[in-house]
């Protein structure tokens, strides 16, 4: 029987929120996609390494792993069923056979001690229910000497380019969707710290990187892909329609200023974070 701490996470990415994560995963990859080649520089993954990819979501990270340890393996864990279906028919799809996807919860999970070389983590390591719990797990899973690699978002405020594009909304964005719930948890590289300590980690380096994040092919699509989105959805979910269209026509014209031959490009940071065990 599958374990799981956090059962609001649970729930949340196996309902409307995490199918459309697994129906978008293109657009939901494109907002980060800058931010991949550091994350796998800090990993530092090996072509024989085992590798752990923590909150996998839709599975491009696992899949990216596993071509980086051709000679080895990659398993993706996530909560969510409906990203998991996906990621389990795109890496069939693109014949990759070093990876696995496993649904659980990765603060519990019976992975084994000693398994893993490298864990990482595109943003998953954020929802755990006991953060100290959850990496003294994954320290536990790791080979003596082994590496976290993983990426967190850093805080924006109300100057930051994202903001500005929806400025419009932020009088309605009250409270996290349900699968948003956690985000924040470690915004504060002192909290970061704090909590990798305490799990038993050493040598912690977190270090800001910053990129533009792609959130559509123009203004328009970009507008109707944030409010598509979860956290727009859930705020908006008693707003009625002319309200709605207003709100959406004002933040279109507010991408505007954000769109390239490349399409809607909104500079974006994250924190990337290493340790040992």
């Amino acid at each position: 029987m599958t374990v799981i701490a956090n059962q609001q996470q649970a729930q949340a990415w196996n309902d409307w929120e995490g199918r459309h994560w697994a129906d978008h995963p293109e657009r939901y990859n494109a907002m980060t996609e800058a931010f991949n080649a550091p994350l796998f520089a800090a990993a530092g993954i090996a072509v024989d390494h085992a590798v752990l990819d923590v909150g996998c979501g839709t599975g491009l990270t696992t899949r990216l792993a596993a071509r980086s340890a051709h000679r080895g393996h990659a398993l993706g864990i996530d909560l969510s069923e409906p990203m998991l279906e996906r990621a389990r028919r795109d890496a069939a799809a693109q014949n990759i056979t070093n990876v696995t996807f496993e649904r659980g919860d990765a603060q519990v999970h019976p992975f084994g001690k000693a398994r893993f070389d490298v864990v990482i983590s595109r943003g998953g390591v954020m929802f755990f229910a006991d953060l100290v719990a959850a990496f003294s797990h994954l320290r536990d899973t790791l080979v003596p000497g082994g590496r976290l690699a993983f990426l967190g978002p850093r805080p924006g405020g109300a100057d930051s380019a994202y903001h500005r594009a929806t400025a419009a909304l932020a009088p309605y964005l009250r409270e996290p969707s349900p699968a948003a719930r956690g985000m924040g948890s470690l915004l504060d590289p002192a909290r970061i710290t704090e909590v990798l300590t305490a799990a038993g980690f050493r040598d912690i380096d977190i270090t800001p990187e910053q990129a533009d994040m792609g959130f559509g092919a123009d203004a328009g699509d970009a507008a109707d892909f944030i409010f598509a989105m979860g956290p727009t959805r859930h705020n908006l979910r008693e707003v009625d329609a002319a309200s709605a269209a207003e709100l959406r026509d004002r933040v279109r014209a507010a991408l505007g200023e954000f769109e390239t031959p490349q399409g809607v490009r909104i500079p974006g940071g994250v924190w990337i974070v290493t340790a040992r065990c």
